[in-house]
């Protein structure tokens, strides 16, 4: 039977399991890869115990598709044959799994589960989440919903407040990088130029008689 082929997997580390140098060898492997902060605070189901085993993800992008035995075997040629476990293929979004990195994707935010800094995230190889997101109809038409929330409810008058808003926050909102939103903007500018225009008349000449919860001019 033949195997399914991919080319966005993502597997799992654990330190006792690598060599100390294991992030130049996977550098060396050429290939885009992300790997998240050290999970250390992972609440553990099991009876007596405080955290799950202490491990990194890491997300694999293969220059053509491939199987994920190729990639454990080509992981286990590089760090050892019991460096990695749990070689799976991206079956939703890689959008979804690069926020899993940090506990920043919305199944893990519902399961209440420990947030890692984004700073502390490891790229290698030029790996650009931007690159490997695909948005259908659908997913476009949600961002441009959320882009106009944002737009509207942190008062952002222009592209570079909207630009800086969604550097420093954009992960918060399960929002991607400026490269997809752009993408997603670039078919909509008379509209993002009306929200835009609005914020900026209600600073110019200071609106505060509108009911921000309601939209209603109050009295």
């Amino acid at each position: 039977m033949a195997k399914d082929k991919a080319r966005y997997f993502t597997f799992l580390l654990y330190p006792e399991s690598i060599p100390n140098d294991w992030n130049q060898r996977l550098e060396l492997m050429g290939v885009p890869i992300a790997i998240s902060p050290l999970h250390d605070r992972d609440k553990s189901n099991v009876e007596g115990q405080t955290y799950k085993k202490a491990h990194y993800h890491v997300v694999y992008v293969a220059k053509n598709p491939v199987t994920t035995d190729s990639v454990r075997k080509r992981i286990q040629r590089a760090l050892g044959p019991r460096s990695v476990s749990k070689v799976q293929i991206v079956a939703q979004s890689m959008k979804n799994m690069y926020l899993y990195l940090t506990h920043e994707s919305k199944d893990a935010i519902a399961k209440n589960k420990h947030k890692y800094s984004k700073h502390d995230i490891t790229l290698l190889n030029n790996f650009d989440i931007d690159r490997y997101i695909t948005l259908d109809v659908e997913d476009k038409d949600d961002m441009l919903n959320d882009v106009c929330d944002l737009i509207d409810d942190h008062n952002l008058a222009n592209m570079r407040e909207l630009r800086r808003f969604l550097k420093a926050h954009g992960s918060e909102y399960g929002i991607p990088g400026i490269k997809v939103v752009n993408s997603v903007l670039r078919a909509h500018t008379g509209l993002i130029r009306l929200y835009f225009d609005a914020v900026y008349q209600e600073r110019k000449y200071g609106r505060g008689d509108i009911n921000k919860e309601t939209g209603e001019i109050q009295d």
